[in-house]
C-alpha cells in the first residue's frame, strides 16, 4: 500500500489525465495499473480487475496477447521505426493490403495516421482538396454536413465536424462552421416522435438538407450505426442507407468514421456493412492494433486519389503527415490482429456474446431508474434517468455514472461512464461467462448506487 500510495502521489504531483476534472482526481486515491492479462487488469496492489470497456475500446483480444507480443517483439528486432516521408516499409505495405481486403468494396488507397482524430482530420482535409483539384473544379464546395451530438475527437478539424457541446462549445470560436442535422436519437427524439409511426422523419429531414445544399456540401459525416461518445446512440434500421443514397445522388462524398465501431465491434467488420453501405472515405483506428499501439488509417477510393495526381510543380500533394505515420511496429501489430480475425471465427464469437449481453441487459430494462438500454454488438450503453416517465435526467452535480462505475470496482470490474450513461465494451475475446457477470455486476452497482428495482418494463434496444 506505501509504494500505491507514493505513486499516486507522484501522479497528482505531474500529470493532467484526459477528460478528467483535476480538482476530483487530486481529492480521489485513483487505481494504478500495474499489468495486464487476459481479459484483465492488475493494480499495484495485485487487485484483478476485468476489463469492461476495453481499455476505451481499444483492446480486442485481451492483454499480452502471445501472437502480438510476437509480433512486436519480432519488428522490434527488425526496426523500430523508420519515416514513411519518401520511403516505405514491409509491415506498412503486407498492412494495406490486408485493410482494403477487409474494407467494404471500392475503398482502394490508404493513408495511415496515428489515432482516431487525427485519420478524421485527414479525411476531411481530402475532401476539401478533392474538389478543389478534381476535374473541372468545384470551389463553392466547401461545405460540411455532419450529425448533432457527434464525435469524430479532438484536434480542431475533427472538433469542428464534432457537435457534443459539453466537449466542443467553448471551441466554437476556434472552428470551420458545419452544416449540422439532428441526430437519429429515437429515445429522444428532436421531433417529438417515436418508431415506427415516425415514418423515418429524421432520414427525410437529412435527405431535404444534403438535396437543399448538394452544391456546397464536399462530404456528410457519419459515425455509422452508433454514435458512441454520444451515450451508445443507435441509428434507426435504415438511416445510414438513405444517407448513402442521397449522398450519392447529389454528388456529396461519404465520410464514416469507423474509429470506435470498426473490426467487430458492431458484429461485422465494419458496421456500415450492416446496410451495405461503401462510403467514399473511411476512417479506422482503436481497435486495429489491438490496443497494443497508436496506429490509424483513412482508407479513400481510387477516383479521390487521382484527384491528387499531377506534375510536381502542379502542387496537387495532400500536404499532409506524422512524424510516426505507418510506424511498423504498429503495423506489426495491426496485422497480426486481422490475422487472428483471419484464423479464428471471431465475428460468430461476438454474435454469440452479443446475444448473451442481450439477455443479460433485458433484466435490467426493469429498473426504476435505466431509461434506455442501447446495443449493438458488443457496444452497449444503460441510460441512467431520474424519472422513467419524463425520462429527465439526474443533475450533474449528483455525478451518478460515475458513481455507478466506480461501485462497480468493489466487485473487480473497471468501467468509464459516457454521463450518466454507463458503457459495456468488453473484449471481443470475452466468454460468455464474463459477458454475464459484466451485466450483473453493473446491474448490482446501479442498484448499490439508486436503491431497487420497480416491476415495469423498459425500453430495450438491440
Amino acid at each position: 500500500m506505501e509504494r500505491t500510495e507514493r505513486l499516486r502521489n507522484r501522479d497528482k504531483a505531474a500529470i493532467w489525465h484526459p477528460f478528467t476534472q483535476m480538482a476530483d482526481w487530486e481529492k480521489d486515491d485513483p487505481l494504478v495499473i500495474e499489468r495486464g492479462e487476459g481479459n484483465y487488469l492488475f493494480d499495484t496492489e495485485g487487485r484483478k480487475y476485468f476489463d469492461g470497456v476495453s481499455s476505451l475500446w481499444v483492446n480486442l483480444f485481451g492483454h499480452r496477447r502471445k501472437e502480438i507480443d510476437h509480433a512486436v517483439r519480432t519488428q522490434l528486432d527488425r526496426m523500430a521505426h523508420s519515416t514513411f516521408l519518401g520511403l516505405s516499409h514491409v509491415p506498412a505495405i503486407e498492412l494495406a493490403e490486408k485493410l482494403l481486403a477487409a474494407a467494404p468494396p471500392g475503398l482502394s488507397r490508404v493513408f495511415y495516421s496515428d489515432n482516431g482524430s487525427t485519420a478524421m482530420e485527414i479525411a476531411i482535409k481530402m475532401a476539401f482538396q478533392y474538389w478543389r483539384q478534381r476535374e473541372g473544379g468545384a470551389q463553392a464546395r466547401e461545405e460540411f454536413l455532419a450529425l448533432s451530438e457527434a464525435y469524430h475527437g479532438d484536434t480542431i478539424g475533427s472538433v469542428s465536424a464534432g457537435g457534443i457541446d459539453l466537449f466542443h462549445k467553448i471551441f466554437r470560436p476556434l472552428l470551420f462552421s458545419t452544416r449540422r442535422v439532428p441526430a437519429p436519437h429515437c429515445y429522444r427524439c428532436p421531433y417529438g416522435l417515436s418508431r415506427p409511426s415516425c415514418g423515418l422523419f429524421c432520414a427525410e429531414r437529412m435527405e431535404a438538407e444534403i438535396r437543399g445544399r448538394k452544391d456546397t456540401l464536399a462530404a456528410a459525416i457519419a459515425e455509422p450505426i452508433v454514435q458512441g461518445a454520444a451515450g451508445m446512440l443507435l441509428m434507426p434500421e435504415g438511416y445510414l442507407a438513405r444517407l448513402r443514397a442521397v449522398t450519392r445522388e447529389c454528388g456529396v462524398l461519404l465520410i464514416c468514421d469507423e474509429v470506435a465501431t470498426g473490426f467487430g465491434r458492431t458484429g461485422t467488420m465494419f458496421a456500415c456493412e450492416q446496410e451495405g453501405v461503401s462510403p467514399d472515405i473511411l476512417a479506422v483506428a482503436k481497435g486495429m492494433t489491438g490496443g497494443y499501439l497508436p496506429l490509424a488509417a483513412t482508407l479513400t477510393t481510387e477516383e479521390i486519389y487521382g484527384a491528387f495526381l499531377g506534375r510536381y510543380e502542379e502542387f496537387k500533394t495532400f500536404f499532409h503527415g506524422h512524424s510516426y505515420t505507418a510506424n511498423p511496429l504498429g503495423c506489426a501489430a495491426a496485422l497480426a490482429t486481422l490475422s487472428i480475425f483471419e484464423r479464428e471465427d471471431v465475428l460468430l464469437h461476438v454474435s454469440r456474446l452479443s446475444g448473451t449481453m442481450a439477455r443479460e441487459l433485458a433484466n435490467l430494462s426493469g429498473h426504476r431508474h435505466v431509461g434506455e438500454i442501447r446495443q449493438k454488438g458488443l457496444m452497449a450503453g444503460i441510460e441512467i434517468v431520474a424519472d422513467r416517465e419524463t425520462r429527465e435526467r439526474f443533475p450533474p452535480e449528483e455525478k451518478l455514472g460515475q458513481r455507478v462505475t466506480r461501485k462497480v470496482r468493489e466487485r473487480g470490474v473497471i468501467l468509464r461512464p459516457l454521463g450518466d450513461v454507463i458503457v459495456l465494451m468488453p473484449p471481443l475475446s470475452s466468454t460468455e461467462a464474463e459477458i454475464e457477470s459484466l451485466v450483473r455486476t453493473a446491474g448490482w452497482a446501479i442498484d448499490a448506487v439508486l436503491g431497487g428495482r420497480h416491476a415495469w418494463g423498459g425500453h430495450s434496444s438491440t
